[in-house]
């Protein structure tokens, strides 16, 4: 699976948590900034990642996501 196909997933997955216009989300788009997530959504589109892609995000990997790259990049080296 490329990195595009991982980050239009995770697309749909703002989209639904957030709500979000997702047309301008990008590897470089911040969570907490640019998306306005907070720990609870952040925590709930890492569970709805594990699920759509069949894999365990690490608790203290995900500590450290800043970007949607970020995320992308670690869903990439797991699958």
């Amino acid at each position: 699976m490329s990195k595009e196909e991982i980050l239009n997933g995770l697309k749909e997955i703002i989209a639904d948590r957030l709500g979000s216009d997702v047309s301008k989300v990008s590897m470089a788009t911040t969570l907490s900034e640019d998306l306005q997530a907070d720990s609870l959504d952040k925590v709930e589109m890492i569970m709805d990642a594990e699920t759509k892609y069949n894999i365990e995000i690490d608790d203290d990997a995900s500590i450290g996501f800043v970007t949607v790259g970020d995320v992308v990049d670690y869903i990439a080296n797991k699958i």
